[in-house]
């Protein structure tokens, strides 16, 4: 029997879509974490289990959603991701099916920037450790965003896609990767990363070219251009971020 789960702030907006997807699941947990608007009477009213939470991050939110899911499956869904029925069939087959080894399942995504779907520059197929046996996975409790479960056992990869309607406008993006930039310095400052002043030129470009060259990103267009540069950016942020954290500690 499977969980599907959906960590929720203020996703009033998007939740009501999501959760008509997850008509499959065994049991819906909706696990708030201070939600100022609907979000909460929104779950209730859909038939979802809704649990309230303070928010610390995102490894521990996980952690604790995998100790309140009441079954032994557990499938992640963020409330801007969406589950097409041939994704729920292949969910629902692989988690009753007791002979595989598997405890883990990677899912595909495909992501929608303001209603275009983007097909390259490192976004696709852009697989998500989505699917856990909960006793078999655990997050850990310092990884603060871009999380993954950490399995005892071998993980798979379903064919079938999640839809993520990734960002409706362009502030939403830059709101967005600046919270992911912050973080990212932190990452690299608790993981020693010491700051050397080319960082902020070298590891911007490298950015671009992964995501333009490496990853095709010419092939999405004038999009694909737009969010290499912006990714770019946003790596010299985090860098910069690092520069603050740890310049005083390197005189």
């Amino acid at each position: 029997m499977i969980s599907a789960v959906v960590l929720a702030r203020d996703e009033e907006r998007h939740l009501p879509d999501c959760l008509a997807t997850l008509y499959w699941a065994d049991e819906v947990l909706v696990l708030d974490s201070g939600s100022r608007d609907a979000t909460p009477r929104l779950a209730e009213k859909a038939g979802a289990r809704v649990v309230h939470r303070p928010f610390t991050h995102y490894g521990d939110q996980r952690q604790a959603a995998l100790g309140l899911a009441e079954h032994a499956w557990v499938f992640f869904v963020d409330a801007d991701e969406r589950v097409p029925s041939a994704l729920a069939e292949e969910v629902r087959r692989v988690a009753a099916d007791e002979t595989r080894p598997e405890v883990g399942w990677w899912v595909p995504r495909r992501n929608y920037f303001w209603g275009r779907e983007v097909r390259h520059s490192g976004w696709a197929p852009d697989h998500q450790l989505r699917l856990l046996r909960r006793d078999a996975a655990r997050y850990d409790p310092t990884q603060i965003v871009h999380e993954v479960a950490q399995l005892d056992g071998p993980a798979g990869y379903l064919t079938n896609s999640l839809i993520h309607v990734n960002y409706e406008s362009w502030g939403e993006f830059w709101r967005k990767q600046a919270l992911f930039a912050r973080h990212e310095g932190e990452k690299l400052a608790a993981r020693g990363i010491r700051w050397k002043p080319w960082n902020i030129i070298l590891q911007p470009l490298r950015a671009f070219h992964r995501r333009y060259i490496q990853w095709q990103g010419w092939k999405d267009g004038l999009l694909g251009l737009r969010l290499a540069l912006a990714m770019a950016w946003w790596e010299g942020a985090a860098y910069l971020e690092l520069r603050r954290l740890t310049v005083g500690s390197n005189r």
